[in-house]
């Protein structure tokens, strides 16, 4: 299971560098006008990351990653929301600003987990990766809470325009779900499920 393992973490960590290290790259060579074709360039990968972010909900379920169910599964699935629903789904958000800082925050995490996991395995450890592993989440954390909010925010025109996901089921049921206050609520729960996840961390 160890190779399992340190074979995920690879893929993973090879992903996320890939990203971290495309963005970085881009600002230095086209400065500030990277930032608004962010999700173009690495929309595809990250997608792919946070999918197969998913098999570590069954790591822990089986027993073969060491981590709490619930703080990962918040985790997880609030990622899988705003890439796949807030930002994917619209092409207006994926122009934005914050959706290039929210991907830089989510792979600054990534990079330093994946490493510190992926040597984890093999029985290697360096005092300044664990440092980092359990220090960094600590300011970045709330940086995404509110990154993560700002998408949504700056996401909601474009559902109240468009209709995105609101539907209208037929008589009998003539019932009417309007996305938009469910992104509303969303929002709010947002904040205590990383309060959450960020208290069992």
């Amino acid at each position: 299971m160890n190779t399992y393992l340190f074979i995920y973490y690879l893929i993973q960590f090879c992903g996320h560098s890939w990203i971290f290290t495309n963005m970085i790259i881009r600002f230095l060579s086209f400065g500030k006008d990277s930032l608004a074709d962010t999700f173009y360039s690495i929309g595809l990968v990250m997608r792919l990351c946070q999918s197969l972010s998913i098999l570590e909900l069954l790591h822990i379920l089986v027993g073969i990653e060491e981590n709490r169910f619930l703080p990962r599964f918040v985790q997880i699935t609030e990622r899988i929301i705003i890439l796949f629903v807030v930002i994917t789904s619209q092409e207006e958000v994926q122009g934005k600003y914050i959706v290039c800082v929210l991907f830089f925050l989510w792979n600054l995490l990534d990079v330093v987990r994946y490493t510190y996991c992926m040597l984890s395995v093999s029985g290697t450890y360096y005092g300044a990766l664990t440092w980092l592993n359990y220090t960094l989440w600590i300011p970045v954390y709330p940086l995404s809470i509110l990154a993560k909010a700002f998408a949504i925010y700056e996401s909601l025109p474009y559902f109240e325009s468009f209709g995105t996901y609101s539907i209208k089921l037929p008589f009998p049921v003539a019932l009417s779900i309007y996305f938009p206050y469910i992104l509303k609520l969303y929002l709010a729960m947002l904040f205590v499920d990383e309060l959450c996840t960020h208290c069992t961390k």
